[in-house]
């Protein structure tokens, strides 16, 4: 076929040359544009897509055009469009899958479908008509996998054992083997790529890095053969050795500057560390689960994946009866920190002391402290305040004599709330600020933004309302550079209330609402770092009596609806730290000809930019809120003061 090409190419002047193929021909001259998959809904979207939404992708757009063809009463519902949309992201918007999915509507629904996709290859198949290689979605990989050499099939079936990618490095460690030299595994995956088996993308974990991954259909027919080639033990077996590797080596990184790069790596990884860890299980090899467990508590805690990091580490501690006493005590550590985390007290308490037990009883001084920071946060959760600064005492003390200053100074603004809420602010600041001076001498992100927020409180019950609020912006910025959405929130409640002291009470209503929504959404139940709800309620309910009702309502929901990036954006911005200036003196007894309604802050606002010309549009957008919303302000402000007229308002 080259050779066809460049003959032509010679002797045709001005001739051009369109070609498809699995790979690319290599003639002179060629210029490569490779064809994606079919855009497809994202997974994280946390509310249900409308069917205006649905539309917009082209997966589904093509799945409900088949789907017209095979059953002419099939409609896109806010019901179906879900399973239609996690059918097409199952299938990575490849347009011969989804052809194939939806060729069995005829006795499947689409919720059916979604459900049986496990198997896609078993449930992919197509009619007679159809050319051989396209009748099922094997059927098309059985042909493209004959066309390959054998060190190509043999790197394709190894690579399969990655989940949700996999970085060079990786590849090297794991593929590499009986067959393959390690040196070899970079042009062996470059062909790879050239034949769309494997796709090369940016890594969003590491910059400048790129990240290999497979198309879930093509990884599981890769994983048929693997088990077929007699070699999945040991590949898997590999598999699990490189993500100890990798966790044992963020655990102490984890703890210091580079803390936002390495979060970002193992959330990118996060699927291969859970297959490693099922894997281990089911070998039964429970300690190095334990290991893993120990390496990756910290992560685990602040991306708040308390469900996750305790099933681990109790189906590891059910299995390892004969685990070596220091990994059960590590085990037992965060099998306890995970539970207080899901505010599962009754089930930490134990846990943690026993921790603390076995690691004293072996002189592990690092596992004792973190231990009595745990079994510390459980006694200020419960409001034994004494008792849980003493812990936070005893932590400080043992972190320090080993040298572990990122643990000295998080249970120092630990030690600070719980001297708080013993009522003693003066104390609880000058443990806060020698927190923050630690955290920021080390440069560790979540130390930081945990003494911040510690500093806060004692900030807030002096008066200085400022302070606090630079405290909160500033733990605000790095909780979500680390994303961590737990301090989030907590920093997003924070500054709503240093809102609604300043009379800002339909900007704190928004931030309460956004708070709300996020915690929700992370299933947080324990408020580590503010255990004492009632101070927050009583702040809330003091707010809301103080403004309109339907303005609360509004600019609570319009909270609600914020991603958490619009949030921490809205929470940020320049804007808000300035107070606006009252738009109109109002006296205590107006005349009897004026208006006798004040305008709330937001219509201050609101009446401000529109004496500057502002459209509801940009208004709208300056003020982080809908239109539709702003209309209404408008309308109420004429109302208030008497007016006519948008025009009338600027004068």
């Amino acid at each position: 076929m080259v050779g066809l090409v460049d003959s032509l190419l010679d002797s045709c002047l001005g001739l051009r040359v369109l070609a498809t193929s699995r790979e690319t021909l290599n003639a002179a001259g060629e210029v490569t544009w490779v064809v994606p998959s079919l855009t497809v809904p994202h997974s994280r979207q946390e509310v249900a897509y409308t069917h205006q939404e649905l539309e917009a992708y082209e997966s589904v757009r093509l799945f409900v055009d088949r789907a017209h063809q095979r059953k002419p009463s099939f409609e896109l519902t806010l019901r179906n469009g879900q399973a239609v949309a996690q059918v097409c992201r199952r299938l990575e918007g490849i347009p011969l899958a989804i052809e194939l999915a939806v060729g069995r509507m005829g006795v499947l629904s689409a919720e059916q479908l979604a459900l049986r996709l496990e198997d896609s290859l078993k449930l992919l198949t197509g009619g007679r008509t159809a050319d051989p290689r396209h009748r099922t979605l094997r059927a098309t990989l059985e042909w493209s996998y004959e066309l390959l050499s054998e060190p190509e099939r043999t790197l394709f079936r190894r690579l399969s054992v990655f989940a949700g990618g996999w970085t060079l490095e990786a590849a090297e460690e794991v593929s590499s083997g009986e067959g393959i030299e390690q040196d070899d595994v970079l042009d062996i995956l470059s062909k790879l790529v050239d034949k769309s088996l494997v796709v090369a993308e940016a890594s969003p974990g590491v910059e400048g890095e790129l990240r290999y991954r497979m198309l879930e259909p093509i990884r599981q027919y890769g994983q048929e053969r693997l088990q077929e080639s007699g070699e999945a033990d040991a590949t898997r077996d590999r598999h699990a050795a490189s993500f100890l590797a990798l966790a044992e080596k963020a655990g102490p990184e984890l703890r210091g500057p580079r803390q936002v790069m390495w979060l970002k790596r193992l959330d990118t990884e996060r699927d291969n560390v859970r297959g490693a860890m099922a894997w281990l299980l089911g070998q039964g090899v429970s300690q190095t689960v334990a290991r893993i467990g120990w390496a990756l508590w910290l992560f685990w805690w602040m991306h708040g994946h308390f469900t996750e990091g305790r099933q681990w580490m109790e189906e590891a501690l059910a299995k390892g009866s004969a685990m070596p006493a220091s990994l059960r005590a590590k085990a037992l550590f965060v099998a306890g920190t995970m539970a207080d985390g899901q505010a599962d007290r009754q089930s930490a308490e134990p846990l943690l002391e026993e921790s603390l037990m076995r690691f004293r009883e072996l002189g592990d001084k690092l596992g004792s402290a973190l231990a009595l920071s745990g079994a510390g946060l459980i006694a200020v959760g419960q409001g034994r305040y004494e008792r849980g600064v003493a812990l936070f005492q005893g932590a400080v003390d043992l972190f320090l004599e080993i040298g572990e200053r990122w643990g000295a100074s998080v249970n120092l603004s630990f030690s600070a709330v719980g001297w708080f809420g013993r009522g003693d602010p003066i104390r609880a600041k000058r443990l806060a600020e020698r927190g923050l001076e630690l955290a920021r001498e080390i440069g560790s992100p979540e130390a930081v933004c945990v003494a911040c927020h510690a500093g806060t409180m004692a900030a807030q019950a002096e008066g200085e309302h400022e302070r606090a609020r630079g405290l909160l912006q500033e733990g605000l910025a790095l909780a979500a550079e680390a994303g961590n959405e737990t301090n989030v929130a907590y920093c997003l409640e924070g500054l709503a209330a240093a809102a609604a002291s300043e009379g800002r009470l339909e900007r704190a209503a928004g931030l309460w609402g956004a708070a709300e929504a996020l915690l929700e959404k992370i299933e947080v139940a324990a408020y580590i770092y503010a255990p004492d709800r009632s101070v927050y309620q009583g702040q809330v309910r003091a707010a809301r009596a103080c403004l309109d009702e339907a303005a609360w309502q509004t600019a609570w929901t319009e909270g609600r609806a914020m991603t958490p990036e619009r949030a921490v954006e809205y929470a940020l911005s320049k804007e808000a730290e300035r107070e606006p200036p009252p738009l109109v003196a109002v006296p205590e007894q107006p005349p009897h000809d004026e208006p006798t309604e004040r305008l709330t802050a937001r219509e201050q606002d609101v009446a401000l930019l529109v004496a500057r010309g502002l459209t509801n549009r940009q208004i709208a957008r300056e003020l982080s809120i809908s239109e539709h919303t702003v209309a209404n302000h408008v309308r109420k402000i004429l109302k208030k003061l008497g007016l006519r007229s948008r025009t009338q308002i600027s004068s």
